[in-house]
C-alpha cells in the first residue's frame, strides 16, 4: 500500500502540472500561429509517368535512356507492378503461342533474359508465356536499372497521382500525394500508367469503363504442401466442397503450381467481383480476397492430406486487376482488328495473347468459360494512335489502360505487351521533347522507327 502524499510532495506535483501545462501551451500557439497553408511545392520535370508497373517501368527507363529528365511516381515501395505486387511471375504476350516467335523485344526481352529465362538475342521462347524465378530478385533488377539511369530518372515510391489540372487542352499540372505532403509536379509530357487511366479521365482525355468489368484476383502462396499426383483436381474438387458449404463465394480454376519450391505451391484461384475505380470497392475486394485465400486453404488443409503440415505462406500486397477504365483515343484498336491480324504503318507494338475474359463467376477447372474454345489471334500490330487521347495534346497513355475495345483489350492488357506499348510512350515522350512537337501531334511511323533502332517496336512481319 502506497504511502499518502506529504504537502511537499503535492506542493511539488502541483509545480510540475502547472509548468507541464504552460510548456503544453506554448508549442499549441506556435503550430496555431504556423498553420498558415504554405504554398504548394513544385517540381518541374520533362516526361512525368504516372505508375510504375510493367507498363510504367518501361517507360520511365525508355524516356530516360533516350535523354529526357523523367520522374517517375508509383504507389507502392517498389517498381513491377503486376509481376512484384500482385505476384504474377508470367511474361504473358512475349512469343507467339504457335511458333514460340518473340514478338515484343527491347526493354521486356531485355528483363528477361536478366533474370536467366532466356538468352538477349533470343528468337524463340518456351513455353511462350515464361516465368520469372523469383519475384522479389525482380524487384531488385527493377531498382537497378531504374538507378542506372543516374540523373535522367527520378523515382519516387509510395506517391499517389492525385489529381491532374489542364487548361487549352494541356496538362498542366499533377499532383502528387506522399511524405513530402501534396506536390505540383509540372510536367512537359504526361505517360499515364496507372492502369486505370487516373490521369487521363482527371484531366478531360474522354475514356469509358464498361458497366461489368472483369473480376479481381489475389494471388497467394502456400508451404509445406506434398507433391502428389492430381493435386490439381483434389484442390478443385475441396473448393467445390468449400463453396456448397458457404464457405468461398466464388473461385476459378484453380492454378496450383509447384513453382518456386518442392513443396510450396503457387496459387491463382481468388475470384472478387468488384469496381476498381470506386476506392470504397476496392477496398472491400481487398478484404474478400484475403478472406477467400484463407478459406481456400483452410479447405485444402481440412480436406487434402498431402495439405495437413502445410502453412499459410504469404499473399501477395495487392489484389490483381484485369480492367477498368480504358482510354478513348485516337484510334480505338478492336477485336476484329486484332484477330484479322491487320497492320497499321504507325504500329509501335505487338500483341499475341488470346482474347483473355474472366466471367464474373465461378468457372471450375479453367479461367474462362469460352464455348466452343478459347479465341486466339496470330500476332498483331498496335498503333501509336491508341496511345494518343483525343482533347490533351501532351498525354500519352500506355499498359492495360491504353485505347481499345473489351473485347481487344482482353488480349492486350497482359505483362509484356504493357511494357512494349510503356516502352513506345516513353519512347515517343523524348522524341516529342527533341522535336519541341507535342506527342498527340507525333508522325506515328517516325516512332516506329525510333523503336526500331532501339531493338524495339513491333514484331509482326519479322
Amino acid at each position: 500500500m502506497n504511502p499518502s502524499p506529504t504537502s511537499n510532495d503535492q506542493s511539488t506535483r502541483r509545480a510540475f502540472v502547472k509548468a507541464s501545462a504552460v510548456a503544453a501551451v506554448a508549442p499549441m500557439a506556435s503550430a496555431q500561429q504556423a498553420n498558415t497553408k504554405a504554398p504548394m511545392r513544385e517540381i518541374e520535370t520533362d516526361v512525368l509517368v504516372c505508375g510504375g508497373g510493367c507498363a510504367g517501368t518501361a517507360a520511365a527507363l525508355s524516356a530516360a535512356r533516350n535523354g529526357a529528365k523523367t520522374l517517375l511516381v508509383e504507389k507502392a515501395p517498389f517498381a513491377g507492378g503486376i509481376i512484384t505486387s500482385v505476384g504474377l511471375p508470367y511474361f504473358d504476350g512475349i512469343a507467339d503461342i504457335k511458333t514460340h516467335r518473340v514478338v515484343v523485344r527491347g526493354i521486356a526481352l531485355e528483363l528477361l533474359a536478366k533474370t536467366g529465362v532466356c538468352k538477349a538475342d533470343a528468337e524463340e521462347i518456351k513455353p511462350h508465356n515464361p516465368t520469372i524465378p523469383n519475384t522479389f530478385e525482380f524487384k531488385v533488377l527493377l531498382d537497378r536499372e531504374l538507378q542506372a539511369c543516374g540523373d535522367k530518372l527520378t523515382v519516387l515510391f509510395n506517391s499517389f497521382a492525385c489529381d491532374a489540372e489542364s487548361s487549352n487542352g494541356r496538362i498542366t499540372s499533377v499532383v502528387i500525394a506522399n511524405k513530402d505532403g501534396l506536390v505540383r509536379i509540372k510536367p512537359k509530357v504526361v505517360i499515364d500508367c496507372t492502369g486505370d487511366a487516373d490521369v487521363a479521365a482527371w484531366s478531360g482525355a474522354p475514356t469509358e469503363q464498361s458497366a461489368e468489368v472483369q473480376p479481381l484476383t489475389l494471388h497467394f502462396r502456400i508451404g509445406k504442401v506434398q507433391k502428389v499426383p492430381d493435386i490439381g483436381k483434389l484442390c478443385r474438387a475441396a473448393l467445390v466442397k468449400a463453396q456448397e458449404l458457404g464457405e468461398l463465394p466464388h473461385f476459378y480454376g484453380p492454378g496450383v503450381m509447384f513453382m518456386y519450391a518442392n513443396d510450396e505451391i503457387y496459387i491463382h484461384g481468388v475470384r472478387v467481383p468488384a469496381n476498381p475505380t470506386d476506392a470504397a470497392d476496392l477496398s472491400r475486394a481487398e478484404m474478400q480476397g484475403r478472406a477467400d485465400a484463407l478459406a481456400m486453404h483452410r479447405a485444402w488443409k481440412r480436406d487434402i492430406p498431402a495439405f495437413a503440415d502445410s502453412y499459410f505462406l504469404e499473399a501477395y500486397p495487392w489484389i490483381g486487376v484485369r480492367e477498368s477504365r480504358r482510354l478513348i483515343g485516337q484510334h480505338v484498336l478492336n477485336e476484329k482488328e486484332v484477330m484479322q491480324g491487320r497492320r497499321f504503318d504507325d504500329a509501335i507494338a505487338t500483341g499475341c495473347w488470346y482474347l483473355d475474359l474472366h466471367p464474373n463467376k465461378t468457372v471450375v477447372g479453367s479461367a474462362n468459360d469460352f464455348n466452343p474454345e478459347k479465341v486466339q489471334p496470330g500476332p498483331y500490330d498496335i498503333p501509336y494512335r491508341s496511345l494518343v487521347p483525343q482533347k490533351i495534346e501532351n498525354l500519352l497513355v500506355a499498359g492495360r489502360c491504353h485505347s481499345a475495345t473489351r473485347g481487344a483489350h482482353a488480349s492486350t492488357r497482359v505483362t509484356v505487351t504493357a511494357m512494349a506499348l510503356g516502352e513506345a510512350a516513353g519512347c515517343a515522350a523524348a522524341m516529342s521533347l527533341t522535336e519541341k512537337t507535342a506527342v498527340a501531334s507525333l508522325n506515328g511511323q517516325r516512332v516506329r522507327e525510333a523503336l526500331t533502332r532501339q531493338n524495339a517496336g513491333p514484331f509482326t512481319d519479322s
